[in-house]
């Protein structure tokens, strides 16, 4: 009898479970069966999902899967930065249909390689001209490429398909859900059975030994992935693995979503997704061919949910009682322990944390990448479930802190919901991250100049995701400057002397790709078609 995992059990559908389907399965081969169950897909809305740029070489060039041939199963668009409006003062009305101003009240993180100099990013360069009064345009648009084209929608690629900058992806989750399905039982010989979860079969040792259906499957594994979302039916209820709430970070528990049509023939094809500041949270725009999602994630405490709606539909013009709307409660936090025995949560089985920098569906594949890294066998080695609930845990922790940075050094003091968060206390690792950038000298810098190299290394990327190009790209922009320019600048006279031809490379390079870019809803266009 072998003691390698033969049956690899999944319960829930949707896009963290046959993303798991997909990648388990495409990982380990024809050494296991993977059976997927899920209950009769549910409709959605269609409100649209937002990514991060290693979303391609992380896992659909790990499956084999061409880019444009998931975007256009997927409805997908392009998605080169985060803009970020009224984060700095109070703002009212809908953002301007063209992009608004260059440098009003708001600012991109951009996906763009920030470049270096002599070995330091240019984010040091720009505070020390900034500080000096040598410089007053923005972080953004001085480090970056990416900003012009942003604001004149065009696309991050050239007609014949070459990249012209780096980018993430905006699509349809129920579709992106749908597309991997078929990957999974037509190519890669998944098991799908459509039922509900009935009843969980545990050992004595507590290990899940068998999960029985409402139709009355019973179905015997190893290894059982909990991807049934905020209810945790396995890892929560059955594991009695507890939840650790987090909302003593992060005030917003709440949601009301919808997707509007959009002329794109007018008004173009946004390639970013826009998080716009609200009195008592945000709401997200992510756009599509046709239409854009939207949903205003908030605060219960500070707004009652026919507030949300009165101020969400006004955002946008609708009619709140024409306009269909989708509310959600959501826990935010994770599982003491992502892995506990043979069952491990994937998804929002595990963790949440609100989509302010788009990383629901990051926290998936990444959860996939380490489950096999430490992949076990039927002894369920100690070792391999601490070192992966170690990683998982890391991941989270960071990533809540990075989002509750962005509501603690806003400016914005005009409602009780910001007043609220700037009362909560960082947390101590994100203290300490402050406390670097404060003396000037930058957060989590890779120790190489070779910045593409950093970025392409998955594991690299998985243990310093926030990184200085992200902290500078947000807090500069909210105006949450260093007390000091990094005071090893000041012995360094002939890079300080040198810079100015890396600030003219990147407005050079913003003037050739205004200059050679087709419009994203032209590229989009011509891609789907």
């Amino acid at each position: 009898m072998t003691d390698s995992i033969e049956r690899i059990v999944i319960l829930g559908g949707g896009t963290a479970g046959w993303m798991s389907a997909a990648y388990l399965k495409k990982a380990l081969g024809d050494t296991v069966s993977v059976t997927l169950v899920a209950a009769p897909d549910i409709p959605t809305l269609g409100v649209g999902e937002a990514t991060i740029p290693n979303l391609q070489t992380a896992f659909f060039d790990f499956l084999g899967i061409d880019e444009d041939e998931w975007m256009r199963e997927c409805n997908a668009s392009y998605k080169m930065s985060i803009r970020f409006i009224n984060w700095r003062t109070a703002g009212a009305g809908r953002p301007e249909p063209r992009g608004g101003t260059e440098h009003g009240d708001e600012f991109y993180h951009s996906f763009g390689l920030l470049p270096y100099h002599h070995g330091i990013p240019l984010s040091h360069y720009w505070f020390d001209r900034h500080w000096r009064n040598q410089l007053d345009t923005p972080f953004d648009w001085s480090c970056y490429k990416e900003p012009p084209i942003m604001r004149d929608r065009r696309s991050p690629r050239w007609l014949d398909g070459t990249r012209a900058t780096n980018y993430a992806w905006h699509f349809d989750a129920h579709l992106v859900a749908d597309f991997l399905r078929r990957v999974s039982t037509e190519r890669l010989g998944v098991n799908h059975i459509e039922d509900r979860l009935e009843h969980v079969q545990r050992r004595p040792s507590g290990f899940i030994d068998t999960i029985t259906t409402r139709s009355g499957h019973t179905l015997r594994g190893d290894l059982f992935v909990d991807c049934s979302g905020f209810h945790g039916l396995l890892i929560n209820q059955a594991m009695e693995e507890p939840f650790l709430d987090m909302s003593d970070y992060l005030l917003n528990d709440s949601a009301v979503t919808t997707a509007v049509p959009n002329d794109d023939a007018t008004h173009g094809v946004e390639p970013y997704t826009s998080a716009i500041a609200m009195p008592a949270g945000w709401t997200w725009k992510i756009p599509m061919l046709g239409r854009f999602g939207t949903g205003y994630v908030y605060s219960s405490s500070f707004a009652t949910e026919d507030e949300s709606v009165r101020d969400f539909c006004a955002l946008w013009g609708l009619d709140p009682e024409q306009q269909q709307l989708n509310h959600i409660r959501f826990r935010v936090g994770r599982n003491r322990r992502a892995w506990v025995h043979n069952c491990v949560g994937i998804g929002t089985a595990s963790c949440f944390v609100e989509p302010l920098e788009s990383t629901g569906i990051y926290f998936i594949y990444a959860a996939l990448y380490q489950l096999v890294k430490h992949f076990p066998d039927k002894s369920f080695n100690p070792v391999l479930t601490d070192r992966f609930n170690r990683e998982i845990e890391v991941m989270f922790d960071d990533t809540r802190d990075f989002i509750q940075a962005h509501f603690h050094c806003s400016p914005r003091t005009d409602t009780p919901f910001w007043q609220a968060n700037k009362e909560i206390q960082l947390g101590e690792a994100m203290q300490e991250k402050m406390e670097r950038y404060r003396a000037g000298l930058g957060i989590n810098i890779p120790a190489t100049d070779d910045v593409q190299a950093y970025y392409g290394n998955f594991e690299e990327e998985f243990r310093n995701f926030w990184n200085n190009s992200n902290y500078y790209s947000v807090l500069a922009g909210l105006g949450h400057l260093p007390e000091k320019p990094l005071p090893k600048l000041a012995h360094m006279p002939g890079a300080l002397e040198t810079v100015d031809h890396v600030f003219d490379r990147v407005r050079n390079d913003q003037k050739y790709l205004l200059d050679t870019l087709p419009s994203c809803y032209e590229y989009l266009t011509l891609q789907h078609s």
